[in-house]
């Protein structure tokens, strides 16, 4: 049993019973404190989406961490800056009209959401390396133009099927 204090406890408690379904969990709560009953493996992977729900992603992104073994990660903005004005710094993220986030989620095939000081991005293991170097370089200073030149030339390339699975194909 996971215990874990919610901040968005509503919008647990609103989706509970598809939590519940997809997660294979039993969810119970007593004032901000919400029980997470199951086997250890789902009760992990509960904990992980209720605290990307937390962070403020929606439900179907966060879903994605069970549905799709996708990983969610936090970056502190302090960790990566000595400026003290953290409102500017997050205005680059997000950009003019959330144009920096839109493009890097099309870039890194990762979903961000800002909060506080932080940066959540939820995505494949594979991409989110790049997701993490791309918000780094943003916080440190770097043009956005730079950023996403950077993406574009460092994609991460399709795996190739070097014939090793058996194919039916008809001669």
């Amino acid at each position: 049993m996971k215990i874990i204090i919610s901040d968005k406890l509503p919008r647990v408690i609103k989706a509970k019973k598809e939590l519940e379904k997809q997660l294979k969990i039993k969810i119970t709560n007593r004032g901000k404190e919400v029980k997470i009953l199951g086997k250890p493996e789902d009760e992990y992977i509960a904990e992980k989406v209720i605290d990307a729900i937390n962070f403020g992603f929606p439900i179907s992104t966060a879903l994605l961490i069970k549905k799709e073994d996708y990983l969610f990660e936090i970056l502190l903005i302090k960790n990566y800056t000595k400026r003290h004005d953290l409102e500017r710094i997050k205005a680059r993220i997000i950009g003019t009209k959330g144009g920096t986030l839109r493009t890097l989620h099309e870039l890194t095939k990762c979903f961000f959401e800002l909060k506080d000081n932080e940066v959540g991005i939820i995505g494949d293991p594979e991409y989110i390396k790049n997701a993490q170097e791309a918000i780094i370089s943003i916080i440190r200073g770097s043009k956005q133009s730079n950023v996403y030149n950077y993406l574009e030339k460092h994609q991460v390339k399709p795996v190739i099927d070097l014939g090793l699975k058996s194919q039916n194909k008809k001669l």
